[in-house]
């Protein structure tokens, strides 16, 4: 099916729409083999799409999965001192996005709730801290990536794609995506303290933005961050004297999934993904 060209630019995570035009423009964008103009169309599955003088290559499969990660559970092999930020360096082993559906997995998944079971801790005897690999059905290892990172002490929603373009929108510090956070803090946690935290506070010399804040508790609360410092809510709570017991993520910016038991994984639904693609502008 043809396509205008800064959609299909866009959509392959090549460049935005605006900066397909500039492209356009500019001459750079040829189709088989002539030089193409803002509004025309292609196929990319038929016609040969060069963008300067690089081949646009065939779409991958992009898979997109949520899974509520257990306490005591590590996002990577080696859990250091990383932000979200920082874990964008095993973002190079991401495929750029398509938007076809990997219909082929739909055999592992549960047709009523789209939930892989079963997959258990998969972990060699030589491991001492188990990993969200071991946590993935085998078809699954070495397919999907976390997207940034909950430490061990941490529980909740992590999504695991190989959508590069979308782990650079949701990890990258100059994009201001939502993420909720359900805190329970040791003692109580007085009024004062929650406007601290909502306001601000300043942690290794610089100030944290902005949050919003939604008491459900003497010692209970949802926070929402638009930034991934690191261990940032344990950090901001120790900051105004309320020591966090148990922190728990309980949504990626349109993702919630309140039904999803500890430890299980599924596979996004299509409205899901579309939402989740079109909130972080892709």
């Amino acid at each position: 099916m043809k396509e205008r060209l800064q959609k299909i630019l866009s959509a392959r995570g090549i460049c935005s729409r605006r900066k397909a035009e500039e492209y356009l423009d500019r001459g750079l964008v040829k189709v088989n083999g002539m030089v193409a103009k803002v509004g025309d169309k292609a196929d990319p599955s038929i016609d040969r799409i060069e963008v300067d003088g690089k081949v646009l290559e065939e779409r991958q499969e992009m898979f997109y999965y949520l899974m509520n990660k257990p306490v005591g559970v590590v996002t990577s092999n080696v859990e250091g001192n990383q932000s979200d930020q920082g874990n964008q360096r095993n973002q190079r082993f991401f495929l750029l996005r398509t938007s076809k559906r990997p219909a082929h997995l739909h055999v592992m998944v549960s047709s009523s709730n789209h939930t892989c079971k079963g997959a258990g801790l998969r972990m060699a005897q030589k491991k001492s801290i188990p990993t969200v690999r071991d946590l993935l059905p085998r078809h699954l290892q070495g397919k999907i990536y976390p997207v940034g990172r909950l430490d061990k002490e941490t529980s909740g929603l992590l999504l695991l794609t190989n959508d590069g373009v979308l782990a650079y929108r949701l990890t990258h510090p100059k994009f201001d995506h939502e993420k909720e956070y359900e805190v329970t803090t040791e003692g109580e946690i007085f009024d004062g303290s929650l406007h601290k935290l909502k306001k601000g506070v300043t942690l290794s010399g610089s100030k944290t933005k902005p949050a919003c804040i939604e008491r459900l508790g003497p010692c209970k609360f949802n926070i929402v961050l638009t930034e991934g410092k690191n261990r940032q809510i344990r950090r901001m709570c120790q900051k105004v004297g309320a020591p966090v017991k148990h922190l728990k993520r309980i949504r990626i910016v349109t993702l919630r999934d309140p039904r999803l038991a500890v430890g299980e994984i599924r596979e996004l639904i299509s409205k899901e993904r579309e939402d989740l693609l079109k909130s972080v502008g892709l």
